[in-house]
């Protein structure tokens, strides 16, 4: 099981992926509104809808996040999952009981009095994604201790430490052989083998 990546290490990398796609969906199309049996008759943006609401919670999400895992501080975790339930609460309290509702487009006068269906369109449904993963999971970074917040830079100062100690362990060996051959020359040269004479047969 050592091979398996820990929660801690896991649900950073969530967030991030989750707030990304978040983020992008403030740009993309969330309902075409649609007449039965119709054309499209006009779309809304997630922008017009969130005001980029969205797009800064999810910013921000990040960014509390990463003070939590340098500092171990516990309540930028929790302010990580305030923002993620925040995001989540926009998707479900403004968007998702607008999803094939039946209503009339205001605005433009050709469309006022045109009772249309909002078809939900893929901006939708990465907000959707986004939102939902990123409430999940920075619920679950807040429950994370100190340590645990931390994991990920004990994770990779471990590895650049071994990383720098490996070639310092080759070096050391690959000198300690040729000095150990040249002490063993050294003393065979102070105390070279006696020939017999004869006196000594």
């Amino acid at each position: 099981m050592r091979g398996v990546p820990r929660a801690e290490l896991i649900l950073p990398v969530a967030i991030v992926a989750a707030a990304t796609i978040l983020a992008i969906s403030e740009f993309m199309v969330t309902f075409e509104f649609t007449p039965p049996g119709g054309e499209a008759l006009s779309q809304s943006l997630a922008s017009d809808r969130h005001y980029y609401a969205l797009l800064l919670l999810a910013i921000f999400a990040v960014a509390s996040m990463l003070v939590a895992i340098a500092t171990g501080l516990r309540s930028f975790a929790i302010g990580t999952a305030v923002l993620g339930v925040a995001a989540l609460l926009i998707f479900l309290i403004v968007d998702l009981p607008d999803a094939g509702k039946l209503g009339t487009i205001g605005g433009d006068s050709e469309f006022t009095f045109s009772t249309a269906r909002a078809e939900p369109q893929s901006g939708f449904i990465a907000e959707a994604f986004g939102a939902v993963v990123l409430g999940l999971a920075t619920v679950a970074f807040a429950t994370l201790n100190s340590s645990q917040l931390r994991a990920p830079i004990a994770r990779f100062t471990s590895k650049r430490e071994d990383a720098d100690a490996g070639p310092a362990r080759a070096d050391d060996r690959g000198t300690v052989a040729p000095a150990l051959a040249q002490s063993t020359s050294a003393r065979g040269q102070e105390h070279p083998p006696r020939r017999l004479q004869g006196n000594d047969r």
